[in-house]
């Protein structure tokens, strides 16, 4: 009898290279960008500093740290319909595993709206009960038509 992993293995395979349903979009305030700053402390101008990003930024207002985009991931991902939920029969935990590649392709501009378009892109056994998938993650800016993020993240399921 196949175990869960296996059994998940299986449908997983056959969702490669399907685009999901993009998440819901959300709004990056300068109250997020703020906390961010105070988080990393980076707190670099053109994320901080309305009135000096509006003299001398190119994108004359502040933006988004590259990083708060990519930690957004997570979040932008729970609005997105699981495609196939039997997949998660019998998990135990999903952990992220990191990254295989990550470009910050166009700033995020404060107020703008974000969203994720994913498509599985792999999927490997990693020993008897555990899977590590890789989707490429695409975060959207409303209204703009370069992405602000493209990314290859890599996630780990243990199965029970």
């Amino acid at each position: 009898m196949a175990s869960n992993a296996e059994k998940a293995i299986e449908i997983f395979k056959g969702l490669i290279g399907k685009p999901e349903q993009p998440g819901e979009w959300f709004q990056i305030t300068q109250e997020r960008i703020n906390q961010f700053a105070d988080c990393t402390i980076d707190h670099q101008f053109i994320h901080v500093d309305a009135e000096k990003s509006a003299q001398l930024s190119p994108y004359k207002v502040t933006i988004a740290h590259g990083f708060l985009t990519l930690s957004m991931l997570t979040h932008l991902s729970t609005s997105i319909p699981n495609a196939a939920p039997e997949a998660y029969a019998g998990i135990m935990m999903g952990v992220n595993y990191g990254f295989d590649k990550v470009r910050f392709v166009n700033p995020v501009k404060v107020n703008q709206r974000i969203r994720m378009q994913r498509k599985l892109v792999d999927v490997v056994p990693k020993g008897a009960n555990n899977v590590q998938l890789t989707h490429e993650c695409t975060i959207e800016i409303e209204g703009e038509t370069k992405p602000g993020c493209v990314a290859l993240w890599l996630t780990m399921l243990a199965y029970g």
